[in-house]
């Protein structure tokens, strides 16, 4: 009959095969036509050499992976060299905004350092996680103090030295700063020069002896290390974790020097309004011994939970490795 066609006939089989290819080529058509940063957040998905790769698929794909507004960047099974080729080549030819960058390594790249933090400050990121372990400390330059845009700071391995002209990180929330080195003075003004931050990491650190942190909007701070004192001026804070080790001890072992204004009477008096407290079995005994021999200097009306922490030795860090134990009050 006219008009009737054979399902199994050559023509059918063309028209199925036409539709197909219709689909196919809309499909790509409606890929291929989204936006830069559209693209950039699917290519996130991937890690960086596949998002590379993706420039090979066509000429619509080409420049997708330099509009990615997260960039994570792990050495693994990398060669030295290929993985130095490719950091260079994702800052460099970037073009969009990075929202956050996190590059890890077990290499050490202390000649190609201070290139990557100067095209990285260019990016004006709002994340910044570096944990680059191997060798000794990588110097902080001052570019990386110049990011105004800075959202979170994640450093590990790193001396910290403050540029005079440091103006501070004005939208800074969470700062965590693991194995490192500093002075009293530049962690005192990096702290205090973060207005709004709410979270505080400061563990594994040396050249600190007497540790001020001065934040008005901080509800989270956690301390692992030797100082001698600690001032606190955290109106807000909710929870804090001290694990002090000899250093406190030994400054402040006889309780006869002790007198009520003592740092530790201070701190404890600084905790009063905070829900959960962690401490050290170290300074646990240190305040058995007698440095408060009479009651609290403060009414602890809001705490919720008490850790007690003891030490279990080192990891390959150099970071404490502890255990806990929870002592709940509600």
């Amino acid at each position: 009959m006219l008009g009737q066609l054979n399902p199994d006939s050559e023509e059918m089989s063309t028209c199925k095969k036409a539709r197909a290819e219709s689909t196919s080529v809309v499909s790509s058509d409606r890929l291929s036509s989204l936006p830069p940063e559209i693209k950039g957040d699917i290519l996130t998905r991937l890690n960086v050499e596949e998002a590379v790769r993706t420039s090979t698929l066509s000429t619509t794909w080409r420049d997708a992976w330099t509009n990615m507004p997260k960039i994570f960047l792990r050495d693994g099974n990398f060669a030295r060299t290929k993985f130095v080729t490719l950091v260079d080549m994702v800052l460099s030819l970037h073009k969009g905004t990075v929202e956050k960058f996190d590059i890890s390594g077990s290499k050490t790249y202390h000649n190609e350092f201070d290139r990557w933090m100067l095209m990285l400050s260019r990016r004006s990121p709002r994340s910044i996680i570096m944990e680059l372990k191997s060798g000794p400390g990588y110097r902080i330059p001052s570019c990386l103090f110049s990011i105004g845009d800075l959202e979170i700071l994640h450093l590990q391995n790193c001396i910290i030295s403050l540029p005079q002209v440091f103006q501070g990180f004005k939208r800074l929330t969470r700062l965590n700063l693991k194995n490192f080195s500093s002075t009293d003075m530049d962690i005192q003004n990096l702290v205090s020069f973060c207005p709004i931050q709410s979270f505080l990491e400061l563990a594994s650190f040396e050249g600190i002896n007497h540790l001020t942190v001065q934040a008005p909007k901080l509800k989270l701070l956690y301390v692992v290390g030797d100082v001698e004192d600690i001032n606190l001026d955290a109106p807000n804070l909710e929870m804090a974790a001290l694990f002090l080790d000899h250093k406190a001890i030994a400054h402040h072992s006889d309780p006869i020097a002790l007198h009520k204004e003592s740092y530790v009477k201070q701190l404890v008096g600084s905790l009063s309004d905070i829900k959960t407290l962690a401490i050290s079995d170290s300074l646990l005994r240190y305040l058995s011994k007698g440095c408060i021999l009479t009651k609290l200097p403060a009414v602890f009306a809001h705490l919720e939970d008490i850790y007690l922490a003891y030490a279990l030795g080192t990891s390959g860090n150099s970071w404490p490795l502890v255990h806990c134990f929870r002592m709940p009050l509600t």
